[in-house]
Formats: C-alpha cells, sequence, structure tokens
C-alpha cells in the first residue's frame, strides 16, 4: 500500500458541506502536474471549472479510525497558462455523519436499545491536497491545501448520508470554481490542529470508484394529495438532478420510494420497519429563472419520487442517476426463455445498486457492509462483475475491523464490554455497533455466517482470480478468528450464538447445524490456505480440528430415519424429533462433511424437503448451498421448477410482482426492494448451465459441465476469466443439443455432456 503524505488537512471550521479552493498562476504550463487529495467524508474536484474525473462519493466508505482513503488525478490537460484553480467541494458522508430532521437509521423497536450508537470520526468536515508540478526543464514545484487556501459555506445545508440533502439556490455562488469568481469575500481555510486530525492510515485507493452507470428519465404518472409522480422504470442506487424555475424562496421537496402506495403516492413505508422519510429539499434561487439541481453528496434508493411545494414551479430534465463502482461486467448470459433473463436482471440491478466503496445490503434502509454477502454472494457477483478490486477493498475492511483483547463497546449497565480478541464484526465498516446480543435471537455483530468472510470470503477470491497474495494478506486473521470461535464452541461441539440460517421463512434457523458447519468450512480452507503457504505444521493442525469437528458433527447430527428408511441430518434444537431442513441437509454435502456410505441418503432427503416444502424453505445463508447442491446431485429440473414459480418463494415470483431488483426475502412487499443477498441463482446460471467450473484457481482449468433448460432452446454465456475468455453455446436441434466451448488457449478444459444426454 502507498502511503500519501499531507502536511496539512484544512477545514473550514465546521461540520458542514463547504468549497475550498486556490488561485495560482503559471507563467509556463507544466509538463505533468499530479494531484493527491482526500476530502472526508465526500468530496468532488475541479480544476478552472472542470470536473477532473467522472467519479461522485469519492473517497469509499472506510472505518476512519483505521483507513482512510486518498485519490490521486493527473491534472496535466486541465492546466493553462496565466491564473488557475484548484477548487473542491466537501460534505459529510459518515464522517461526520448529518442528523438532520429527515431519516436517520435506528434499531428496530423490539431489539433493545443500543448503548454505542454513531460517533464522528471528526469535529469537522476537512479536506487534505498534495500537488506536484514537473516541468520542462526538470524543475519541480509542489504546494498543499493550506491556510492560503479560501473556503466558503456550501449551497446544500444538509447532506445525510442515508440519501436526503438539503439545497438553498439563493446561496449559489456561481463560478464557485474558476477563475471568473472574486473571492475577496471568503474566508481563510483553517489548518486542522494535529490533535484533530484523522487518524487512519492513509492509503491509495484500490477499488474502482463509484461512477454513473446508467441515466433513466422521469416520466410524469399522475397527481396526488398534490404531489406530482414520477417513474424512472428502475429502482436503483441513484443521485437525483432537474432544472426547475419558480419564485425565489419556495420550498419544494421531493420524496425518493421504492413503490407506490394504493392510492398511486409515494410509498416510503419499510414493511414491518417505519417510514422512510429521506427527502430532497430544494430552495429556489431566483424568480422565474431556470435553476439546476443535482444531488452531489449523497444518493438515495429508490424507483419513483413524488414533489411536492409551494406552486406553481416546473421541473424539467428529470433524471436519476444510477450509481455503481461495479458497471462492467465479466460475465454475460442470454436465453430465449424470458423468465430467466428477467431473474438475471434483478439480481445483476441489485448487485450494482448495492456496490458501491462497500458492499451494501440495501441503499434504503441500512446501507451497512453487513459481510455475509461477501462470501455467500462472491461467485455469483464474481461471475457477472468484474470485483477483484473490490474484495482487496472489502477484505481490507474486514481484517482491519479485527478485534484486539482491547477493544471495548458500552453495555446497557453504564458497564463496559469486551467482545474479545480475534473476533471478526459482521460489518466493516461498522458505523453503528449493535454489539449486545439480541434475546431470543442471537447476535447481530458477533455472527460466525458473516465474520467468515475473512476465510470464505477469501477463498473465493482466490478461487476466481489465483492469487495467492490474498491468501498471505489475510491468513494471519483467519487464524485469530478460529481462535476466537474456539472459545465460542459449546460443551456439545457446536456454534450457535449467531443467526442460523438468517431469512429462514419458517423461522428455522438451525443455529447448531449452519453454524457448525461453517466452522468445519472455516477449517478446511484455512488447512488449504497453509498447504499453499507452505506452513505444513498448521496443514497438520487444521486437519486434526477439522475432522474433530466433522466427527462430532456426524456423531450428534446425522442420523438413520426409520420411517424414510434412509440417513439425514436431524436439526439439533428439535431433540424429539427427526426434523430436518434444507439448509441442514445441504450444508454438510456441500462441504464434504457427509461420510460416503450416506452421501446418496442425504442427497434425497434434501430433495425431499424441497418437493415437500414445494419452494426454496431458506434463508440466505443456507440458499447458494442448498443450489449448488441441487446442482451437483442432479436436481437441476428441480431447480428450474421452484425458481419460475409465480408465488413466493421464487425467483420469478418478484418479477411477475412488478420488481425490478431482488427483494430482501422470499414475499411480496419486502423491507427492502433492492438487496442482493439471496441473489445466489446467478451462480448457477454460469456453474449450472452454461456449467463453467474451476478445476484449478483462477480458472486455469475448467470442467464444462452445462445444462440446457428443457424450456430454453437456446443459451449462450461468456466469462472473461483471470485466466482468458470462455464462451459457451447450446441450442436445442431434433436430435439432441449442439454444443459450442470457446476458450483462450492458456486454459485447459475438460469437457462433461452428463448433463445434455
Amino acid at each position: 500500500m502507498k502511503k500519501a503524505i499531507f502536511h496539512k488537512w484544512i477545514s473550514n471550521g465546521t461540520d458542514k458541506p463547504f468549497y475550498a479552493r486556490k488561485n495560482f498562476r503559471l507563467d509556463t504550463v507544466p509538463r505533468k502536474t499530479v494531484i493527491t487529495i482526500c476530502g472526508l467524508g465526500q468530496f468532488q474536484l475541479f480544476v478552472n471549472g472542470k470536473k477532473v474525473s467522472d467519479h461522485v462519493l469519492d473517497p469509499a466508505w472506510t472505518d476512519y479510525h483505521k483507513i482512510i482513503n486518498y485519490l490521486t488525478f493527473d491534472i496535466t490537460e486541465l492546466l493553462s497558462k496565466g491564473e488557475n484553480v484548484i477548487a473542491a467541494e466537501v460534505g459529510n458522508g459518515w464522517f461526520v455523519m448529518d442528523n438532520d430532521e429527515n431519516y436517520v437509521f435506528h434499531f428496530p423497536a423490539f431489539m433493545p436499545p443500543n448503548p454505542n450508537g454513531y460517533k464522528p470520526f471528526g469535529k469537522t468536515l476537512m479536506l487534505a491536497a498534495h500537488i506536484s508540478m514537473e516541468f520542462e526543464n526538470g524543475r519541480t514545484e509542489v504546494f498543499d491545501a493550506d491556510e492560503t487556501w479560501k473556503t466558503a459555506e456550501h449551497m446544500i445545508l444538509h447532506s445525510n448520508v442515508f440519501g436526503s440533502e438539503t439545497i438553498d439556490g439563493r446561496k449559489r455562488i456561481l463560478h464557485w470554481n474558476d477563475s471568473l469568481l472574486d473571492d475577496s469575500s471568503w474566508t481563510k481555510a483553517q489548518a486542522v490542529g494535529k490533535s484533530d486530525e484523522p487518524k487512519g492510515i492513509l492509503t491509495e485507493q484500490i477499488i474502482p470508484a463509484v461512477k454513473v452507470i446508467h441515466t433513466y428519465d422521469g416520466k410524469y404518472l399522475h397527481t396526488v394529495n398534490n404531489r406530482d409522480i414520477y417513474d424512472f422504470s428502475q429502482n436503483t442506487a441513484g443521485m437525483l438532478e432537474f432544472d426547475i424555475t419558480g419564485k425565489k424562496g419556495d420550498i419544494i421537496r421531493i420524496y425518493p420510494a421504492e413503490k407506490l402506495s394504493e392510492n398511486g403516492d409515494a410509498d416510503q413505508i419499510a414493511k414491518n420497519w417505519l417510514p422512510i422519510n429521506v427527502c430532497e429539499t430544494y430552495i429556489i434561487g431566483e424568480d422565474d429563472t431556470w435553476e439546476h439541481f443535482s444531488m452531489t453528496f449523497t444518493y438515495f434508493g429508490g424507483r419513483y419520487i413524488a414533489v411536492e411545494g409551494c406552486r406553481p414551479w416546473q421541473l424539467r430534465n428529470i433524471r436519476l442517476h444510477a450509481i455503481s463502482s461495479a458497471g462492467e461486467n465479466a460475465g454475460t448470459f442470454s436465453c430465449d426463455d424470458e423468465r430467466f433473463m428477467k431473474i438475471y436482471h434483478i439480481i445483476e440491478k441489485a448487485v450494482e445498486a448495492n456496490m458501491l466503496g462497500v458492499h451494501t445490503d440495501c441503499p434504503t434502509i441500512e446501507r451497512f457492509a453487513w459481510q455475509e454477502e461477501n462470501h455467500l454472494m462472491a461467485p455469483a457477483i464474481m461471475y457477472m462483475k468484474k470485483v477483484r478490486r473490490h474484495w482487496e477493498k472489502f477484505l481490507t475492511d474486514t481484517r482491519v475491523s479485527q478485534h484486539t483483547e482491547k477493544d471495548f463497546f458500552n453495555d446497557r449497565d453504564g458497564g463496559r464490554y469486551y467482545p474479545g480478541a480475534g473476533l471478526i464484526p459482521s460489518q466493516a465498516p461498522c458505523y453503528m455497533p449493535n454489539v449486545l446480543p439480541v434475546p431470543g435471537m442471537g447476535s447481530f455483530y458477533d455472527v460466525i455466517g458473516w465474520g467468515s468472510s475473512i476465510i470464505i470470503g477469501t477463498y473465493w477470491h482466490y478461487r476466481f482470480y489465483g492469487d495467492e497474495q490474498i491468501i498471505k494478506d489475510n491468513y494471519q486473521a483467519g487464524k485469530k478468528y478460529l481462535e476466537y470461535l474456539k472459545t465460542k464452541v459449546t460443551e456439545d461441539g457446536f456454534i450457535n450464538h449467531g443467526l442460523g440460517d438468517w431469512g429462514n421463512p419458517a423461522g428455522e434457523y438451525a443455529r447448531e447445524n449452519v453454524e457448525t458447519a461453517l466452522l468445519y468450512a472455516d477449517v478446511k480452507i484455512l488447512s488449504e490456505f497453509a498447504v499453499i503457504l507452505k506452513n505444513m505444521q498448521d496443514a497438520e493442525n487444521f486437519g486434526i480440528y477439522a475432522e474433530e469437528v466433522k466427527k462430532n458433527y456426524n456423531k450428534k447430527l446425522l442420523v438413520y430415519d426409520e420411517k424414510q428408511n434412509c440417513y439425514c441430518y436431524r436439526v439439533w434444537d428439535h431433540p424429539k424429533e427427526i426434523f430436518m431442513t434444507q439448509a441442514a441437509e445441504a450444508l454438510p454435502l456441500y462441504w464434504g462433511m457427509v461420510p460416503e456410505e450416506a452421501e446418496a441418503d442425504v442427497a434425497a432427503c434434501l430433495r425431499k424437503t424441497l418437493e415437500d416444502a414445494g419452494g426454496f424453505q431458506t434463508g440466505e445463508v443456507g440458499q447458494p448451498y442448498i443450489i449448488q447442491t441441487m446442482s451437483r446431485y442432479s436436481m437441476n429440473d428441480l431447480i428450474c421448477e421452484l425458481i419460475l414459480k409465480e408465488e413466493h418463494p421464487s425467483y420469478y415470483a418478484f418479477v411477475k410482482a412488478g420488481e425490478t431488483t431482488l427483494g430482501e426475502y422470499w414475499e411480496d412487499n419486502p423491507r427492502s426492494h433492492c438487496h442482493d443477498m439471496m441473489g445466489h441463482i446467478a451462480e448457477w446460471y454460469f456453474n449450472g448451465i452454461a456449467g463453467i467450473q474451476i478445476l484449478k484457481p483462477g480458472f486455469k482449468q475448467i470442467r464444462i459441465k452445462p445444462y440446457l433448460p428443457k424450456t430454453m432452446n437456446e443459451m449462450t454465456c461468456s466469462f472473461a476469466s483471470a485466466s482468458g475468455n470462455i464462451k459457451i453455446s447450446m441450442k436445442r436441434k431434433e436430435k439432441g443439443i449442439d454444443l459450442e466451448v470457446c476458450a483462450d488457449q492458456q486454459i485447459e478444459v475438460e469437457i462433461d455432456r452428463s448433463f445434455l444426454q
């Protein structure tokens, strides 16, 4: 990691958005000029009135006490002989969260009060910049953002990280970022005291920047409750822009929503939660003059907006700019069954909307960097999008968040709570740590299905990209996490304090079964990592412990069902009966825990649980393992049947309900309408239907084992792997299925046609 050297941080002395600028004169234009810059929480940079990049929401979110990302831009082409201006605007983000009157996340009423709420990372917003110039004669000049810079109050009065902004058009400063402005009335920048400077290590940002990847025009639908309703056709994470004219001082309010109410109004009520009253507020600056509104330091989640305020006013050029840091495809999939394509579309759009500087759970309600998706959804997303650097950043966030024995929080009695050395929190970065377990529900902070991202997320990065450095970077953190997990093993040999199969529609979380299977997965993977790193003593120790976990698991959970005349896994928390769940059968099969003599029986029991339920009775933790295990044990036809059902639980049920992104749970009108956490079926599109399966890390060797669903006649899939391009095509003919496989020469390919017979 490259370290930046900022000699100073500057501020306008407040926690509100501000402008900063520096005028300077050049007698000769430099051969090369580079600026290294960071504005906390978010910033945009301009040179001579032109924005230096197509980025938004720089820098990526981090735990600012530990890591701060900076960016570097070559601004050579933007400079000219004579007067020049470097200018930046800085907003709140998570650095100093703006708690205005609009929506800010709160934990629901059924949870005990959280004594460890959000704490600002600094007293003020701040900016640091270092400019380096290199001239033709070899001379160099450098200067930094310091007290010679000037600042002014921004026209954005409030910038709320959850999506609200208040903009006062009366405070607009024309030419604030170019040399046409007389800035004599601006205030001299204040140097931030050393004790108030941000504490995190300055690190060059590696995750791709957040950018606008699509723009959707707003379509007027109707007026209801004196509010004009517009539809952008796509639920997304977006930044709103429009032109407006009206009377000076009049206030226009825009309310985004993921859905409409029965009377056609924007519905901001999250099911079983609370109103998500995000609001974009604009105060008109001049009478009868077209003015421009654009969100700058935040974004909202939604598809619709309701516009209300003092009439008359007019809007034009209403656009919603969808943003993402993962706009570049790694894979593509197309087929002639439109239902499959619509499922793929809602998953892809949910992924894009949640891949920002962190991997969020949703753009609407929480906007948190929950960790479980970084391993459970890793292969699905890695097939779909180019996200190698994303996972390196996510895993860095996870690694630096790991607890030491000194880390503590407040308990509910005013004392201190020490979670324990080695713990990996369920969010990284975590801005509102809810560290105390919820009675009857388990811990939302200390969850093996979330913390295991440091191990299993690393595993998937290595499998897809073949780079051993990711193992080297995270191996010690994984070892420490395993040692922590061992302190949580019960007398019965299980892990059972987290959330189990979270999201299970029947409430069957099967904690002992699910969480202990993940413990086994963690140990097995660490053993593989140790071999790769040539640490054979670790490999032996991990192997011994893995066998202990598996032996105990099978001794206490694998039973012979006399009624069914077969082996199966019973759920531990149903002691008086042989009770099965789909996740409880699938996880041990997936991770190779099942004795050979029982393997066929357990696979048959998995099929039975699916057929008896008539759908996926599973949460997000079990879902990827269920789908992949079904495919492995010749249940592809059943997968098709279940995902295409028109009622829940089913992927196609979301499509039939009119959703344009994937919902949070298996239900109509879910709490969040834009979650990617259940999008695991996309992985099966690539390794089940197209059959692109990894045999050696980085796709150096692959197996093509395709399957053409009965309702498809044609399918084409491409994937840009770390080792080269792969393309699969299938076409149904009268006498069978034609299969075409194309792969770059450096990829070793074996083809298994058994699923096509």
